[in-house]
Parts: structure tokens; sequence; C-alpha cells
């Protein structure tokens, strides 16, 4: 017993020497504390603070609590914010580059879009984030492709021109549905379920997680099973938090968050198409499109991003190359 203590005072004690700056580091997310993004934090921040012997510690702030992903990436550049899971769309505001991942139609289904996320080509372009956003990009998760839910038959692309459609409010999603002609109307997720309820809005853009979860179903006339876009997360880092971390702490925190990341997207995978099929199931009028439904909105939405994003081409590329 002797031995095993004096054993166990060594480990603890060479623990500590590596993890010699204990941090209480804090991570902000848009998503509610149910949501795969959110459990995926948690997840991350639990294996955390295993590996490190309790040096360090994660406490989630889920729901905007720490304000919109404006906001948060604003408190990231500072140090102010340590760590969020964040739309590669915010991401986009500020490096163009990352719009081309919302390119339409970009991935043919759920498991594709993983794959994509995985290329080499998708794994580069988080080199640019340090010195364009203050921030350091660990890797990528996601959330479900994206559906339209409207109030009122919509049998043609055409029946969307004019309606109030919720949109996550980023310039490649603002750019596609005003292509379609639309009136895109950017909404916070907690406000989305009573807008659509009384009618503040049209239509929605959304996944099938919360399409079924939240039950915004029970206010659509229509559901389009579209999936015309991929929604990728990344997890960041504060650059200035970064560059104050020892090795041992970098590569603790890399190895662990690309971890968690790596476990959302694999549950998309698995669970989208499911939740896709228990929305069918409510006996909604359900209708599958493809890209033929968006006419020439498509080529629209390439002719501006051809333009704003340098990686576009080259994304459609390795897309097709993990078809």
């Amino acid at each position: 017993m002797t031995h095993f203590i004096a054993a166990t005072g060594v480990a603890v004690a060479s623990l500590s020497a590596t993890f010699a700056q204990a941090n209480e580091f804090r991570l902000g997310l848009i998503t509610p504390p149910s949501h795969i993004w959110t459990k995926g934090a948690e997840s991350f921040g639990a294996a955390l603070s295993e590996a490190t012997g309790g040096a360090h510690t994660v406490t989630v702030f889920p729901a905007r609590q720490l304000g919109n992903e404006a906001q948060m990436l604003q408190q990231l550049q500072t140090g102010a914010l340590d760590m969020a899971f964040m739309t590669v769309a915010e991401v986009s505001n500020r490096a163009p580059d990352f719009g081309a991942f919302y390119a339409p139609y970009l991935a043919n289904d759920i498991a594709h879009a993983a794959r994509i996320l995985d290329t080499d080509l998708a794994k580069s372009m988080l080199d640019q984030l340090p010195a364009k956003t203050g921030v350091v990009g660990i890797g990528y998760g996601m959330a479900g492709l994206r559906q339209i839910l409207a109030r009122g038959d919509i049998k043609s692309a055409a029946d969307l021109a004019g309606l109030k459609l919720r949109i996550t409010p980023f310039d490649p999603i603002l750019d596609f549905y005003n292509a379609i002609g639309a009136a895109p109307t950017p909404m916070p997720l907690p406000a989305v379920y009573d807008a659509l309820a009384n009618g503040q809005v049209d239509a929605i853009d959304m996944d099938a997680e919360l399409i079924y979860l939240l039950k915004y179903y029970e206010h659509s006339d229509t559901i389009l099973q579209s999936n015309h876009m991929m929604f990728p997360m990344v997890g960041l880092v504060s650059a200035r938090v970064w560059k104050d971390l020892s090795e041992e702490d970098r590569t603790a925190i890399d190895t662990h968050m690309k971890a968690a990341l790596a476990d959302v997207v694999a549950q998309y995978v698995e669970k989208d198409v499911e939740w896709l099929e228990q929305v069918k199931a409510t006996g909604e009028n359900y209708v599958e499109v493809g890209p033929e439904f968006f006419g020439d909105a498509l080529g629209k939405w390439d002719a501006i991003w051809s333009e704003k994003s340098s990686q576009l081409g080259a994304l459609r590329a390795a897309a097709a190359a993990v078809k």
C-alpha cells in the first residue's frame, strides 16, 4: 500500500507538472441544452478534465447565454471567451472562403456531408482562421441537411416567392433565398416556434432534428424534404488563449475536442435520416424535391459565391472525389 501511495503521488505530481497552469475554460453555443452540439461540448469538457486530472475544466454556456454568435466571436477575439462551437456560417462572415460549404447540393446526403468535412481541403481551410478571425479552428461538426417548412401549399419554388422565410442570418443562406425570390427573415432559434405559429413568418429553413424534436411541423402545411444545403459547425479556441497554452495543453484540447466533434458528426449521420422518417410519419403534407425544384436559383448562387469564395471550385471537386 505504501508503494501504491508513493506511486500515485508521483503520477499526480507528474500530471500537475505537465498541466501546471490550471484553467477554467468557458465555451459558448447558441444551441439549447438538449441539442447534440451542447451535449458534445459537455462531453469534450468531461474528457478534458479527466485527461488532465481535473487541472482543466470547461463550463458550457448554451442557448445564447453569452450572446449571439457574432458577439461570441468578438469575445473569442479579445480572449474574453475561451472556446465556442459555432456555425461555419458565422465564420464565413469574416472568412468568406467558408461560404463555399453552403453551396446548394454540395452534399448528396448526410453521410456525404460528413466525408466532405473530413477532406484535406476542408481541414486546411482552418489554417486561415487565426489571421482572419482571431480564432484557432480545431475541427468540424455539423447539423443535418436543410429542409423547408411552409404555411400553405408549396408546389414549386415560385410558391416561395415573397414569403417571409426564417433563416439563420448569414450571407450564403441569404443569397440562396434571395435567388429564389423569397423574403429571407433572420431570426434567432428560440423565437422560431412562436413566429411560425402566429404567422410572423410564412416558412422556415431548418434541419430535421429541430423540425421533429421541437415540433415545428405542427404549424406547417407543407414540409419540403429538399436536403438543399449542408450546415457545418466548427470548434474554436480563442487565438489569444491558445498562444498562452503549453504544447501539452494544446494537444489535450485538440485531441479531445476533435473526438467530441467527430462524435457529433457520427450522430447526425446516424440520426438525420431517422428524424426525417419520423417527420414523414406525422402525416403532414410531405414532399421530396431535388435540385431541379429550385431552377436557376442554384446558378445564381454559384455566380455570386464563385466571386466571394476562392475555394468554391476546389471544394466542389473535393466533394466529387469523396462521393
